[in-house]
């Protein structure tokens, strides 16, 4: 068994070798057993039912909820060699019958489908026709209803157990706490399933957070090193979203937005952009992603703060699929955490809901406030110890600064408490600076005993201050007060000089505005470390496999992935035999696309 799923893995895939725990998971599910398995994105989870569905007899059904993601796994296996197909709403009615056809005739390794599919009668009718290899629950940690991807359908397969019981089901999942894993195994009856856990860490992710000063300014910043790159920028709102879209496609950038509100043609052409060509930037909300199967995807950027820790690791998770360098970048504000705990407030969730949502919350500000390495608290809330910091984050690589607030902290307090614990950052950082505006005097606030305590601070300072405290726990907002901020159990023993509090320092903005000119010349490949010698042979192979990705209506890097290209740059293989060890070159793309990149390597060569 051992050798025939290494066989598999190398003729087929082209990989030399199997990582971490697919091996043990590819084994277990061949021999018929049940598996529970938790891997981070780009670990590798499709192998571990592909391999087994064509080690064993008969079909693999496999259960995905989004018709993108169906489509690129089948794209890509059938480029393999894989006889696979999909069944979902995408397709008419003759082009369906004749994927049944395949599958009565026995004709398909693996055949995708959406749970609502599965579960009509019709379709479990066809399924006691036939011999069936094994079920993969893809995305599992959609049954859960204290998920961010809660899918009620999920919660149906449960009959696949009581109605194929000898057939082995696999759930697998990049994202799930201890609460969504437990109830994936109740809810899908996976009690007596192995589960295989590994590290959810993502080494080649470089984490990085900053508080909003200029957004824009500091956005365009960013896309400077990530000129001609793939990526996504995350917003909270469908207006925010058209907007950056549009102010970064007049600066130059290559940027579309991607949101609920659009219509259903433009979100598909848009999406179809971004999987197919390179150096598309997607401007989205986070309705956008979830089976998003494109690896060089080198950056996720942040414009306000994600709902929950599982949500930012599953966001953030979408770059740098293919193992190579990536970044994860957020900036966030004060009004991002009264906007969520109004969210949380007003949501028709029960009250065991909203606890469990301002917890996430207060997890995600503490991650996004923290003066320690980001990776360790990031694993940390997936119950994962990592031992030492990790120097690819920002706070390991330059160490923020951090000052005695407890001053500031108790002068913040008392304005809050001598106001009346009614306002909002704004009037009470215009009561602590001596701003006598029109609403301070109409209110009397001018004649507090706090007015203008805090005038040898300016706005910005200000406003780390309470966006810090909050992050601490040591102030709340009011999620009913529209952004009133208030005095949390916490604050007494700061107030009583009982307890010290320490802040970080933020980078002050720089003074100025700068507008972006616009974009100029790509040069992708620039933060893989490529160097200028090495540009004009990675733009030919990319050209190569842009061409070949055209004429056979498929993503580029369902041709090959950009760590294939990258060993082919390094190796520069002179023959088939060479260009075959490369990982990633399977025995049908050999022989499919092996000539058009050889006549490029060699011509460089």
């Amino acid at each position: 068994m051992q050798s025939q799923a290494l066989d598999l893995l190398h003729s087929v895939f082209g990989y030399p070798g199997f990582r971490g725990q697919q091996q043990a998971i590819v084994e277990a599910v061949a021999a018929g057993e049940d598996a529970l398995v938790l891997m981070p994105t780009g670990g590798g989870k499709s192998l571990c039912f592909q391999i087994p569905a064509l080690m064993r007899h008969g079909t693999g059904i496999v259960v995905s909820p989004l018709i993108a993601l169906m489509q690129d796994q089948v794209d890509a296996l059938t480029e393999a060699g894989v006889r696979a197909r999909y069944l979902n709403s995408s397709l008419d009615a003759v082009t369906q019958r004749e994927v049944e056809d395949l599958l009565l005739a026995g004709d398909l390794d693996l055949l995708y489908v959406a749970p609502e599919r599965l579960l009509t009668g019709r379709f479990l009718a066809l399924l006691d026709r036939i011999p069936i290899a094994l079920f993969a629950i893809d995305e599992a940690h959609c049954v859960s209803q204290w998920g961010h991807d809660f899918r009620p359908e999920y919660r149906g397969l449960a009959l696949l157990h009581e109605r194929f019981p000898e057939v082995p089901r696999i759930a697998l999942t990049a994202t799930a706490d201890d609460r969504t894993r437990e109830e994936i195994v109740e809810r899908l009856g996976l009690h007596e399933a192995r589960r295989f856990v590994s590290s959810f860490d993502r080494p080649n992710i470089r984490y990085r957070v900053a508080p909003r000063q200029n957004a824009r300014r500091q956005l365009v910043d960013f896309l400077d090193a990530h000129r001609g790159e793939a990526g996504i920028v995350y917003c909270l709102s469908r207006r925010k979203v058209d907007e950056t879209a549009a102010w970064l496609a007049e600066a130059g950038v290559e940027a579309l937005p991607y949101h609920a509100g659009l219509d259903a043609e433009v979100r598909t052409r848009h999406q179809q952009r971004f999987l197919r060509e390179d150096g598309v930037v997607m401007v989205a909300t986070v309705a956008f992603g979830m089976g998003i199967d494109k690896p060089d995807v080198r950056f996720v950027a942040h414009l306000d703060l994600p709902r929950s820790m599982e949500g930012y690791y599953q966001e953030t998770g979408r770059a740098g699929r293919d193992g190579l360098p990536a970044e994860a970048w957020m900036i966030y504000g004060l009004g991002d955490v009264v906007t969520m705990s109004q969210m949380i407030a007003q949501s028709e969730a029960g009250d065991d809901r909203k606890r469990i949502e301002r917890l996430k919350l207060d997890s995600l500000l503490g991650y996004a406030e923290a003066t320690r390495c980001r990776r360790q608290l990031l694993l940390e809330a997936f119950a994962e110890t990592y031992p030492e910091p990790c120097g690819n984050c920002d706070n390991c690589l330059v160490p923020p600064k951090t000052w005695d607030a407890t001053v500031a902290a108790q002068k913040a307090m008392s304005c809050i408490y001598r106001s009346g614990q009614r306002y909002g950052a704004g009037h009470l950082i215009d009561i602590l600076r001596g701003d006598a505006s029109e609403r301070v005097r109409e209110l009397g606030h001018d004649k507090l005993s706090v007015f203008g305590i805090g005038a040898d601070s300016d706005a910005t300072q200000w406003r780390s201050v309470f966006r810090q405290l909050l992050a601490a726990g040591l102030i709340e907002a009011d999620p009913e007060g529209y952004g009133t901020l208030r005095l949390s159990a916490a604050s007494g023993p700061v107030l009583k000089g009982e307890r010290r509090v320490s802040l970080r320092e933020d980078a002050r903005p720089a003074r100025g505005r700068r507008t972006p000119g616009r974009a100029g010349p790509a040069t992708a490949g620039a933060s893989l470390g490529i160097e200028e010698i090495e540009q004009p042979l990675w733009n030919e192979l990319r050209r190569v496999r842009a061409e070949l990705a055209r004429q056979h209506g498929v993503p580029a890097y369902v041709i090959f992935h950009d760590a294939t290209l990258l060993a082919m740059l390094r190796a520069l293989p002179a023959n088939e035999d060479e260009l075959a060890s490369i990982s990633g070159v399977g025995e049908n793309k050999l022989k499919r696309y092996g000539k058009d990149f050889l006549a490029v390597l060699t011509a460089a060569g």
